[in-house]
């Protein structure tokens, strides 16, 4: 894989990651645009979460079928699109179907992201690419979670389709062809679940993404109705998480190479108990910063960890991995996303100790899942 490809790659990524976390700091002001609830509004982020991992499992063996050039093409035109429908949105509904069109077609991406560096990086050198890859994910969020303090939403949705259209004229000229062999389409997945590290990485998946989300996506909610702050506010502190995580991306892909993926992993989990602790007190903006900034760190460590580990599994794998990745970690997020909002609702302090009660749980009885 050459540098002109793997920075496509990026690229994607970015595009792909622009309003995704932005999404949740946008919460209050599509409600107030729309007339409508806060609770209401934020199904727009499982509404993108479930379709797009369930979306996210045919692409690792579609792209045994075909060529993942024209797949990318494809979905990238039609992710774009979808963002401009929901940039235009005349009501809520209308919005809702263009996230729902995001999440299918969004889904593409990272699997193939994980396939090509599983297959062309050295594993020694898999944690730093695999790190930079979803480092430029959290950059692009970034950009767009301080943007969405200063613009209208609209331009929230708007900013990635232009931005998609003009990537996909790049990648019609310049991203080549990954077409191996001869073309079959084949669903390896019960194959691949009986592979005991398999299930194991999967289940510890599945219950971090869903105390992660359960927790993230209704932040800007808890800092909106519990802390009174303002729309600048939110989007600076929830920004913060993504500032965070693009260094804990860096940071803990190289690590995953050096140490071993399994203590970063094991470093961040430590780490988010710790933040979902302090969210317990009402602490003052500077000192909530600092425990935003701490829990986009921890996070990115056990994210890049958990995608490194992906990439030294057995090639016969790789393609249901891959997939199962983003597949996992959407549906169990957006599943955290519908019981966070029926906690948060009933009171944001229970909500706040159920999962941090998870997260120690999962710490605790850690060493059962056998990461290695």
């Amino acid at each position: 894989m050459n540098t002109v490809t793997f920075i496509i790659l990026c690229l994607e990524g970015a595009v792909l990651s622009f309003n995704v976390a932005a999404c949740a700091a946008l919460i209050p002001s599509i409600a107030a645009d729309f007339v409508l609830s806060q609770f209401f509004v934020g199904k727009i982020i499982w509404l993108y979460m479930l379709p797009y991992g369930l979306a996210a499992l045919l692409y690792g063996p579609l792209v045994r079928l075909f060529d993942a050039r024209k797949v990318e093409l494809c979905c990238i035109f039609l992710f774009s699109l979808a963002n401009l429908l929901a940039g235009v949105a005349s009501n809520i509904q209308a919005l809702f179907a263009a996230r729902f069109l995001m999440g299918v077609f969004g889904a593409s991406v990272i699997p193939l992201g994980i396939i090509l560096i599983a297959k062309h990086i050295p594993q020694n050198k898999r944690g730093s690419y695999v790190g930079i890859f979803f480092g430029s994910t959290f950059i692009a969020s970034l950009l767009g979670l301080f943007l969405s303090g200063i613009i209208p939403w609209r331009w929230i949705f708007i900013i990635p389709a232009v931005l998609g259209l003009l990537l996909w004229i790049l990648m019609y000229f310049y991203l080549p062809s990954f077409k191996e062999g001869r073309g079959v389409l084949r669903f390896g997945y019960l194959a691949a679940l009986k592979d005991k590290k398999v299930v194991r990485i999967f289940l510890y998946i599945f219950l971090i993404s869903l105390i992660y989300h359960g927790v993230q996506q209704w932040l800007g909610v808890y800092f909106s109705t519990q802390l009174l702050l303002n729309q600048f506010a939110i989007s600076l502190l929830i920004t913060l998480t993504s500032l965070s995580g693009v260094f804990g991306e860096f940071l803990g892909g190289r690590l995953a190479d050096k140490i071993s993926r399994k203590k970063v992993v094991s470093f961040g989990i430590l780490g988010m108990i710790a933040c979902i602790s302090l969210l317990l007190l009402k602490l003052p903006l500077s000192l909530l910063g600092l425990v935003m900034i701490f829990w986009g760190l921890s996070w990115t460590f056990n994210h890049v960890g958990l995608a490194t580990m992906l990439t030294d599994l057995p090639g016969e794998l790789l393609n249901e991995a891959a997939s199962l990745n983003s597949g996992v970690r959407f549906i169990s997020g957006g599943l955290g996303v519908s019981l966070g909002g029926l906690l948060m609702h009933k009171s944001f302090y229970l909500g706040f100790i159920v999962f941090g009660g998870m997260l120690l749980l999962l710490f605790v009885f850690g060493k059962r899942f056998k990461l290695e």
